[in-house]
């Protein structure tokens, strides 16, 4: 392991109290990026459950302890834990000369939670002024559902990703996608702000409160394309970019497997269509003369591209059209990921040995920076690994 933060966040200190996937996975991004961040985790009922409660979900290595779930390895490498519980006065008095020495706040417990434990903006911004106050909430403050429980799937489901899929296969029935998208760009939304608000007390030497609304960021998130005819007042066409909800809009069988494909422009759709052997028809058929009318009939273009795809194999398709830059890749199942050669070139998966849990794998920061490269520099921690050290560098007591 790396023994320095390189990243362009080196230097800033964050109090981390978050959990799950939405905060973590965003307090990890800064935490690759050089800052230092400290996750405050509590004691629990004392019965081996405490900290973060991704920690106990899914199998560890035989032989490993317990609390190393993986997708807490997974979003949670760079951090230092701190245990610490808040009923004790020592605990609070720690806890005050670590927000003095913190450059940023950011909590995902609701926040009547944070008003009840002394922890609400104002509480934190007298011990540190100046300080980046940031909430991952669930939904806006200044809505009817301020203060709700919100996870993954109930953000799916009030977003209108839930009815993203009805729309592409006719099934009715809201479905939820099988990824965590609500938290994971909730996260992203989260890391931005932090660094937004840094910029600004950097220039002004303010701090301010921050606050991430999930269904705001997933909404906003969705509709970028979706809003599409309903953009203008009154709409102009439907919910839902054409392009995008059709049920031929789809990795294409080939004779040995699939490949995502995605002719673009004029000149790559005419190229496409001979290579398939189809030129003579697609030149004749007004449906696909230009961008426009394409558009509007892109459900029997995706179609015919089906047909076509089913005639080669992926790699013949490949060797055809990467040298035409016709948008083409071979489409991997999750368990080609780690020979995927892009994947490979860049050192994308890398693998630690961790004192605890022996070998695992981790995926490298993806964002370059040049002069400041991120780095991965410390193993996920054990709950309460860092309490001793942390408190010492704010001055110990004996009762936290």
């Amino acid at each position: 392991m790396a023994g320095k933060a390189t990243g362009p966040l080196a230097g800033i200190r964050i109090l981390d109290l978050t959990s799950v996937v939405n905060g973590a996975y965003g307090t990890q991004i800064l935490a690759d990026q050089g800052a230092d961040v400290i996750k405050l985790e509590d004691p629990g009922s004392g019965r081996g459950d405490g900290g973060d409660i991704m920690r106990w979900a899914g199998h560890v290595p035989d032989g490993a302890p317990r609390g190393f779930g993986p997708i807490f390895v997974t979003i949670n490498r760079n951090k230092r834990s701190l245990l610490l519980d808040l009923a004790k006065p020592g605990a609070k008095r720690a806890l005050v000369r670590l927000i003095k020495s913190c450059d940023v706040f950011v909590a995902s417990i609701r926040y009547k939670g944070l008003e009840r434990l002394g922890l609400a903006y104002e509480d934190v911004a007298a011990i540190r002024p100046d300080i980046v106050y940031v909430h991952a909430a669930g939904y806006g403050s200044d809505g009817p559902y301020a203060g709700e429980p919100a996870y993954d799937d109930l953000i799916q489901s009030a977003s209108g990703l839930a009815d993203v899929l009805p729309r592409t296969d006719g099934n009715p029935t809201p479905r939820i996608l099988p990824t965590l998208v609500a938290d994971k760009v909730s996260g992203l939304f989260l890391a931005q702000s932090v660094t937004a608000a840094l910029l600004h007390r950097a220039r002004t030497g303010e701090g301010q409160f921050v606050e991430v609304p999930m269904l705001e960021c997933v909404t906003s998130f969705l509709l970028v394309e979706h809003l599409f005819g309903h953009t203008f007042e009154p709409p102009t066409g439907q919910w839902g970019y054409t392009r995008v909800v059709n049920p031929n809009r789809r990795p294409f069988p080939t004779k040995d497997g699939y490949i995502g494909l995605l002719p673009y422009t004029d000149k790559q759709w005419d190229q496409f269509f001979e290579v398939a052997g189809m030129a003579d028809t697609i030149a004749t058929d007004p449906r696909f003369s230009d961008y426009f009318t394409r558009s509007k009939h892109i459900n029997e273009l995706y179609a015919l591209v089906g047909e076509a795809a089913a005639t080669k194999t992926t790699q013949e398709w490949l060797d055809l059209l990467k040298p035409l830059s016709i948008p083409v890749v071979k489409t991997n199942r999750l368990d080609d990921l780690p020979d995927d050669p892009h994947l490979v070139a860049v050192d994308f998966f890398q693998t630690f040995d961790h004192p605890d849990l022996g070998c695992y794998r981790q995926m490298r920061p993806p964002v370059r920076f040049s002069k400041t490269p991120s780095n991965i520099r410390r193993h996920p921690p054990g709950l309460g690994q860092h309490t001793a050290e942390i408190l010492a560098e704010v001055g110990g007591d004996e009762d936290a």
